[in-house]
């Protein structure tokens, strides 16, 4: 069964949906969240419950310490994996999530271009003082005819980089990008999101889900996490919306923070982290848009999954 992919902001019903697939077929359920690969952090990740978890089997839940790190190539490695596993047990690969970073590198392939290289940037910028930028833009053409026809002969910095690659890849960028834009793949890619006269529906769900949180033992949760002794700010896992903020405030006063101001900056993150996604999705033309405030939003995206 081919896979099938479900994105769409945060608090727009994504799990519910999930779940509503898979009633209807047999799927198992690839987690495309950069947050709950974590241990230990349920509650603030909003990671499905014991018994949602129970009901079909997911992947890419629970798989690391938040001590650890996890990359958009790590998941692609991850997913490309677990997709004939999961296919060889005759269910359909269902991957969902709001990190949208996940599937950008799903769908277009992983680079595969080099690092900057600080040493060659400063080699490069002497011979373009030397010899001028459209002499440079010359030489890029000797090496990337296709990446020199779209590109000014003045435009130091895409020249530079084009420049760049070619020296220490040994192949041309085009070549590089050809390469990465056939390894991604091909997946259907359904998107619950609000309409642009919904924003209002949308902030209330996301006040209401922060509220939610702070009611379920969000901030014990925290301190849980603080008390592990070997967690800081400067972790991915505590860069995640909301422990940030939650972090920040107990660090002010462990014993009584100011809930009213978590909860304000709290949703506040959250609403920015909407915007984000909902800016990644409409980059998507791809993608089958279901509108997530219509009241038979769910019924209608599982219609199309069949």
């Amino acid at each position: 069964m081919s896979p099938l992919c479900l994105a769409g902001p945060t608090g727009c019903g994504k799990t519910a949906a999930a779940l509503a697939i898979a009633r209807r077929q047999p799927v198992e359920i690839i987690s495309v969240d950069s947050a709950l690969v974590y241990r230990g952090m349920d509650i603030g990740t909003a990671k499905p419950t014991p018994d949602e978890l129970a009901s079909v089997p997911h992947h890419l839940i629970d798989t690391l310490e938040p001590t650890q790190s996890y990359s958009a190539a790590q998941f692609v490695r991850d997913a490309l994996r677990l997709v004939p596993e999961i296919q060889a047990r005759g269910a359909r690969p269902l991957l969902v999530g709001g990190t949208m970073l996940y599937f950008k590198a799903l769908f277009d392939g992983l680079s595969e271009l080099p690092q900057a290289d600080p040493a060659l940037r400063a080699q490069l910028d002497a011979e373009a003082a030397r010899d001028g930028w459209p002499a440079m833009h010359a030489r890029l053409a000797a090496l990337d005819p296709e990446t020199a026809a779209r590109l000014a002969p003045l435009d130091a910095q895409r020249i530079q980089r084009a420049l760049e690659v070619c020296l220490l890849s040994g192949e041309p960028m085009s070549v590089l990008y050809r390469r990465q834009r056939s390894q991604g793949v091909d997946w259907p890619l359904l998107s619950l999101e609000p309409s642009d006269a919904a924003r209002a529906w949308l902030h209330a769900r996301l006040a209401q889900r922060f509220a939610a949180m702070l009611e379920q033992g969000f901030v014990d949760e925290v301190r849980r996490l603080r008390a592990r002794g070997d967690l800081h700010l400067g972790l991915p896992s505590m860069r995640c919306v909301g422990y940030r903020q939650a972090w920040e405030l107990l660090d002010a006063d462990e014993a009584a923070p100011d809930m009213a101001a978590l909860q304000e900056l709290g949703t506040a993150a959250t609403r920015q982290l909407a915007k984000r996604q909902i800016t990644w999705l409409r980059s998507m033309p791809a993608r089958r848009v279901v509108t997530a405030e219509s009241p038979d939003a769910i019924d209608g995206l599982v219609s199309l999954t069949t």
